[in-house]
């Protein structure tokens, strides 16, 4: 357990109406989302938590309200990033971005996150762009898709990006279940409505071919990992969703979501 959390809940500050640059622009759909401030000195170093906006079939989203990348946000994001500023020295930007793969200012964020890469389509561009910033240093972090079927698409958009390197299972003693937080499995976070209807079972998939939670890592040819893959998982939700239901909180987001997602930034910024 991490001592002295306490659920965020209504009292905290909403959002604004719609943008897609900074998510406390984005109109929060959970519980509300916290505020926090750094020091003007801080302005610039800081962590900033980087959404990727991405397009489906050649167009951003599927049709409807939310897009697909705008999946869990703002919600995840400003809350993530409140718990890491809070449970870390870490100061982080309590704006956060987002950015396409095209955008010039992609290269001053060492960190991005792209959440349910299910029917994810990387464009001609974006394909060399997203090589080149992760071979430069950058770190991958790729949230909440279940299956098979959604597996073989990042897949194959991954293999576009690097066709001669291979994603590859995590085993549980590598550092990043262990470096902040001493992980003794591999979490499996389902999202909050199959918490709900599963609660006091022991049933945390989502779907039938999704049984077995997946850690991946993608590594360039010095062992740095580029990329970060979690598949029959969804840390985001953990994120979203932690005032919204107690067991939830208590089960799901402090003692799985928030511990590896902090995890996995602390190792993103220090190998």
């Amino acid at each position: 357990m991490l001592w002295g959390w306490i659920p965020l809940g209504m009292a905290l500050l909403a959002v604004r109406v719609l943008a897609q640059q900074h998510a406390r622009e984005l109109t929060t759909h959970s519980t509300g989302t916290p505020m926090w401030t750094n020091t003007a000195a801080l302005d610039r170093d800081v962590f900033t938590f980087v959404r990727v906006k991405y397009s489906v079939n050649g167009r951003h989203g599927y049709g409807s309200t939310p897009q697909r990348w705008m999946i869990d946000a703002p919600d995840s994001d400003l809350n993530f990033s409140y718990r890491l500023q809070q449970m870390t020295s870490m100061k982080v930007n309590p704006e956060g971005r987002f950015l396409e793969l095209t955008d010039k200012e992609l290269a001053n964020y060492p960190f991005i996150y792209i959440v349910e890469p299910g029917r994810l389509t990387f464009t001609e561009a974006e394909v060399p762009i997203l090589r080149q910033y992760l071979l430069n240093g950058g770190f991958l972090m790729v949230d909440d898709f279940w299956g098979e079927r959604e597996w073989a698409n990042f897949h194959e958009e991954l293999k576009l990006v690097f066709p001669d390197r291979e994603p590859v299972d995590l085993p549980l003693d590598h550092p990043i279940f262990h470096c902040v937080y001493d992980l003794k499995a591999k979490p499996q976070i389902p999202g909050l409505p199959h918490a709900i209807r599963n609660q006091g079972t022991d049933i945390t998939w989502e779907r039938e071919d999704a049984k077995e939670v997946h850690y991946r890592g993608l590594f360039d040819d010095k062992g740095r990992m580029m990329v970060m893959i979690c598949h029959n998982t969804d840390l985001g939700d953990g994120w979203e969703r932690e005032g919204e239901y107690e067991f939830y909180f208590r089960e799901f987001s402090e003692k799985k979501a928030y511990p590896l997602g902090i995890n996995i930034i602390y190792y993103a910024m220090t190998h």
